[in-house]
């Protein structure tokens, strides 16, 4: 898939619960600045309120954070819990953050995927997605500015709601529902025109249920009215890269134990069960799963090329950022990315190569002209010198 395929870092984040908190959120930030530096598009950042990894509470306060230190990358909300919130308030947070972003800002939702979270607030995992519909039907009422919104349902009351501001951006920020295996994610975009992400598009069954989903989505939104637009559909890949494979597995001696443990015994998340209990055995699920991109550039490209053929095409990709490497090796990995794997699908390479093929097709000839072209300048020279009067002693 050639053309302007976008790059986009999604972050949880997965940070080590035995470092220092202050320091990963501050580092969290450098790394934003970074990403534009190095040409990514956009960062989706995460709302998390348990498991002692995925730290940030509020991606909106991470938004306004790193608007101020970056002037060009969009800044997601990747994804705000709608059950967990009054959907006013996540409308107007959002309508504030457009202005503030001066239109960077987009809003990713879901039901929440943390049961841990959901225990803690009272929510039931099991209404989950019914609140979600219900919330993100109120949310994008308020934000399309469709009128005074009256709303009640069993978890929230909305009486003539309406926003203050208009918003920022013409037409209103962009929209976004999270997508793993459920089909719940995929109706709400088409419900209301608005993009696809999908979070688990490289496990075993959120891969299996990319071409599904995308039938649901279109059917939806022919069924509302609504339009989806495969440019707007985003997908999500575990990467890290180095210059050989070898030294991609070396990189993540020290990071894969807390990575893995983490899925394996503390979040109650089955969609993202990884396998392996020895450093071996994890490393070998992570080249044969499809999950992870672990090696060099090429790998990266065989992951995407992967998703463009089971989902018949898409607009981002998005890595999942992590802390699986060395915070030096894990910049290294966005730096090959970015020089090897970016230009791939952007078009950026394509009239190179064509220069340099046209340029080593006519080489012979132009090599044996440029010599002699030489040759007839010392020649003319020489002749003019000695045709030249000789000065008098």
């Amino acid at each position: 898939m050639k053309g302007r395929l976008r790059f986009g870092v999604f972050m949880a984040p997965l940070h080590s619960p035995v470092a220092n908190p202050t320091h990963q959120l501050r580092e969290d930030l450098a790394l934003v600045r970074e990403l534009e530096r190095l040409g990514f598009d956009e960062v989706w950042f995460g709302e998390h309120h348990s498991g002692g990894t995925e730290i940030w509470g509020s991606p909106e306060i991470m938004i306004a954070a790193a608007a101020e230190l970056t002037e060009r990358i969009k800044l997601g909300t990747g994804v705000v819990s709608i059950p967990y919130h009054n959907p006013f308030m996540v409308a107007e947070r959002m309508n504030l953050l457009d202005h503030l972003t001066r239109g960077r800002a987009m809003l990713g939702v879901g039901p929440g995927i943390l049961p841990s979270d959901a225990w803690m607030i009272g929510v039931d995992v099991l209404e989950q997605r019914r609140m979600l519909r219900e919330g993100f039907d109120a949310v994008m009422a308020l934000l399309r500015h469709e009128g005074p919104v009256t709303m009640e349902t069993d978890w929230f009351t909305l009486r003539d709601a309406r926003l203050q501001l208009k918003p920022f951006t013409p037409g209103g920020l962009e929209a976004a529902v999270a997508s793993v295996a459920s089909p719940i994610g995929a109706e709400l975009a088409g419900r209301h025109g608005v993009s696809l992400l999908s979070i688990g598009a490289t496990t075993d069954v959120g891969f299996d249920a990319l071409a599904r989903n995308w039938e649901i989505a279109t059917t939806e939104a022919e069924k509302h009215g609504r339009t989806v637009e495969r440019d707007r559909w985003r997908m999500l890949g575990v990467v890290h890269l180095a210059d050989t494979r070898e030294q991609a597995i070396e990189d993540i001696r020290d990071g894969i134990e807390h990575y893995f443990d983490y899925f394996q015994k503390t979040i109650a998340v089955p969609q993202f069960e990884v396998g392996g209990k020895t450093f071996d055995e994890r490393v070998r699920f992570m080249l044969d799963s499809g999950v992870f991109a672990l090696g060099t550039p090429d790998d990266a490209i065989a992951q995407i090329d992967r998703l463009v053929a089971q989902s018949g095409g898409f607009g981002t990709y998005l890595l999942q950022a992590n802390d699986l490497a060395s915070p030096a090796a894990t910049r290294y990995s966005y730096e090959l990315f970015a020089r090897h794997v970016m230009p791939h699908y952007q078009d950026a390479i394509d009239s190179r190569l064509e220069s340099e093929a046209f340029a080593r097709s006519i080489r012979p000839e132009m090599f044996a002209r440029q010599a002699k072209a030489v040759e007839q300048e010392v020649a003319r020279y020489e002749e003019e010198r000695q045709a030249a009067p000789r000065p008098k002693p």
